[in-house]
């Protein structure tokens, strides 16, 4: 997959022969055509990702909160992550300042109140129950819930849950969370495109690119891809995917994917343990490991193809670093991370490559999608449900019976 904004490159192959080969490409295809038809249907998950998508809101709406400088955004796993990962993606271009709070964490909240005036922040609560009990105990935490509040924008189901019924009962600014898009698939609804335009993020441009990925040429590098990937789940031969960006901006990308194929995937025993790896860092503590560990890790390797000018420089008496001598930052990373797609292309490991070419909106968008639609295409394949989490749903009911 190669267009202006980003290149995709695989080396997934695995040599193991798997006998129904001919079947993973006919269950593909498969998928695929109904996974178009999903698209254009608006009770659907994947109806984010339609051109005509409708939003449960007006943009004339959130024009009056776009005088806040300072914004803070509460909420856990997919209510938040996306916007994060767009906010960490354009950090060097966003004026404002933006908190996020998606922990339970004393200082944090302490610290915000030291430093800020809470009625100066506009605050947006997310959550797709309305009842996600970290998401509750920091807005409470904070005691930013005063009736008629004007600095606050609340996020869920149109239900009996709690979020719903204080903004109703408190004449607070609500906007319904779509019932049929779960929290991991949510960033280009609702729940990522709000926190986005009060940023200043272009989300017209955000989202125009996103029906890419399945578009015909496109297809055979998805079919590709998925299938590679089935094939290496079902041989059980690899347990870990290791997420190495090279790229700072899009670390919180990579905690969103972590998320997304983590409970997508990881059901009835399968799926990958997604591990999220910061180079050149982690060369000098965990590279030993990938390169003369256990053969099992498979690699996703990120990178920005931004030049920068300023160049090192030092006098003669230095001679012995004469290698990296008028050599950008971004050139040595470069060298550092071919050096170690070579190592392990040397190991037989499989790996693929992501290279961002622009870091604009439509780069990201098209990020956003692509893990959506080869995540659900594999859950699909495997003969999963990538839309569900039940054993997250054990632990939070045993965890209401802890606190009783």
């Amino acid at each position: 997959m190669n267009n202006n904004n980003l290149t995709l490159k695989n080396n997934l192959y695995f040599n193991k022969k798997i006998n129904s080969f001919h079947k993973l490409n006919k269950k593909f295809d498969k998928i695929y055509t109904n996974l178009k038809r999903e698209i254009n249907n608006k009770n659907k998950t994947l109806n984010v990702l339609d051109d005509k998508f409708k939003f449960n809101f007006r943009l004339r709406e959130l024009s009056k909160y776009k005088k806040f400088n300072t914004i803070a955004i509460i909420g856990m796993g997919g209510s938040i992550l996306g916007a994060n990962a767009i906010y960490d993606f354009f950090r060097s271009t966003i004026k404002k300042k933006v908190y996020f709070f998606d922990d339970l964490d004393e200082n944090k909240l302490s610290s915000l109140k030291k430093k800020e005036y809470l009625p100066k922040i506009l605050f947006i609560i997310i959550s797709k129950s309305g009842n996600t009990i970290e998401t509750l105990s920091n807005t409470f935490a904070l005691n930013i819930i005063k009736k008629n509040s004007k600095n606050i924008i609340m996020i869920s189901e149109r239900k009996n849950n709690v979020l719903f019924s204080l903004s109703k009962k408190l004449n607070l600014f609500y906007i319904e969370h779509k019932p049929n898009i779960g929290g991991r698939y949510s960033v280009l609804s609702e729940v990522g495109i709000i926190p986005a335009y009060l940023m200043g993020i272009n989300i017209n441009r955000l989202r125009s690119k996103i029906s890419d990925c399945v578009d015909k040429k496109n297809k055979i590098y998805l079919k590709k891809s998925t299938t590679n990937l089935v094939k290496i789940l079902k041989s059980k031969k690899f347990n870990s995917l290791i997420l190495l960006n090279y790229a700072p901006n899009l670390k919180k990308l990579l905690y969103w994917c972590q998320q997304l194929i983590a409970e997508s995937l990881g059901k009835q025993g399968k799926g990958f343990l997604p591990v999220i790896s910061n180079a050149p860092k982690d060369h000098h503590s965990l590279l030993q490991l990938y390169l003369d560990g256990p053969k099992d890790k498979l690699f996703y390797i990120f990178s920005l193809e931004k030049k920068y000018k300023q160049k090192i420089n030092f006098s003669k008496k230095f001679e012995g670093l004469n290698f990296i001598k008028k050599k950008s930052i971004s050139t040595i990373k470069n060298a550092q991370k071919n050096a170690l797609i070579k190592s392990l292309l040397q190991n037989k490991s499989p790996i693929r490559e992501f290279k961002i070419k622009k870091s604009n909106e439509e780069t990201l968008g098209q990020l956003f999608s692509y893990f959506i639609i080869e995540t659900i295409i594999v859950g699909k394949m495997l003969n999963i449900n990538p839309y569900d989490q039940p054993a997250v749903e054990k632990v939070k009911l045993y965890t209401k019976k802890f606190l009783k």
